[in-house]
């Protein structure tokens, strides 16, 4: 996705994430946020790719952005699709807020380019322009859940 329509979509991603978590200082409200974009993603992704397909990509993700982000690079492969998606939640949860956004920012990007490379950036584009529209504020439910853990 080097296009400027690529760069389009790598600011939204990050303005997504900064959005989701502006004001705050935990990371465990970016780990939240990465969590619910991802399960966003996944909900979209699983009727057209399948379920094996969407963790894949998200298993690649995370080994190609663990290259230079050893936060991420821990993933087991007998580790299930609900349990990798808790664990990433909680590694993130437990790291400075920075690393945290950093992180989450460059595994969303390189899932999203790496879907694009599998289905076209017309159609991933189609798929995932919900997640990256117009944002709901954050629920007190939801601030509330991450700062009692």
């Amino acid at each position: 996705m080097s296009t400027p329509k690529g760069e389009l979509c790598r600011e939204a991603i990050r303005r997504t994430l900064i959005h989701r978590t502006e004001n705050v200082s935990d990371a465990c409200v970016v780990a939240e946020a990465a969590h619910h974009i991802l399960q966003q993603m996944v909900a979209r992704l699983v009727p057209l790719i399948g379920d094996r397909g969407v963790y894949a990509l998200l298993r690649r993700s995370l080994y190609l952005t663990g290259s230079f982000l050893p936060l991420l690079a821990r993933t087991e492969p007998t580790e299930s699709n609900a349990t990798l998606l808790a664990s990433l939640k909680a590694d993130l949860a437990g790291r400075e807020i920075n690393a945290a956004l950093e992180a989450s920012s460059a595994l969303l990007v390189t899932f999203t380019e790496l879907l694009v490379t599998l289905i076209g950036e017309s159609l991933a584009e189609r798929l995932l322009s919900p997640v990256w529209g117009p944002l709901p504020p954050r629920s007190e439910q939801e601030i509330e859940s991450c700062t009692t853990k």
